[in-house]
């Protein structure tokens, strides 16, 4: 019998005043994507803030809920979705995610890509990357396509649209039963 492995996206709405910017326009409820390899979203990774305390420096960051930005923001609502991969493709993902890594201080967010997803053009930079275009690089980097647009072109909202993923949880982060301190 085979284990059954997945993948969790998490979107979230801290309510920052960058969010609430991103809201007004998008109308879509979340406005940042995370995935993660476990269903406690221990091991989480994304494109954000760099520091909990400066919005302006982001990049590829490992997310801590209890230590992060999100210690910050209480109140922050969350969508939870999971994917079912094989484990060939997990480990994809983390050998793409190693790049990351091994790599972190190189890359920047690409605020310049967000306009151009309002846009519908991507704006692709070498070593930059927003929040959704990064979960989605990493998946389809890994070879699971989930859509048929690049991922500079991905909102948070298109995981919350794409009917392959599978609705986990909904409400107030720090209410999600499966949170745990490490």
């Amino acid at each position: 019998m085979r284990l059954k492995s997945y993948v969790y996206i998490l979107l979230t709405d801290t309510g920052t005043l960058f969010t609430k910017s991103i809201k007004k326009y998008t109308k879509a409820p979340y406005n940042h994507a995370s995935i993660s390899f476990d269903a406690e979203l221990t091991e989480l990774y994304s494109f954000g803030r760099k520091n909990p305390n400066n919005p302006i420096n982001g990049g590829f960051v490992k997310e801590d809920i209890f230590t992060g930005t999100y210690s910050k923001y209480p109140e922050t609502t969350c969508v939870i979705y999971k994917l079912e991969v094989s484990k060939r493709d997990i480990e994809k993902m983390k050998r793409v995610l190693n790049i990351f890594k091994k790599n972190q201080k190189k890359f920047l967010y690409n605020l310049i890509g967000v306009l151009g997803v309002s846009l519908n053009e991507p704006v692709e930079f070498s070593n930059s990357y927003f929040c959704s275009q990064f979960v989605a690089e990493v998946l389809h980097r890994s070879g699971i396509k989930l859509w048929d647009k690049l991922p500079a072109l991905i909102t948070p909202d298109d995981f919350r649209q794409n009917e392959q993923l599978v609705f986990v949880y909904e409400g107030k982060l720090f209410d999600y039963g499966h949170l745990r301190k490490t």
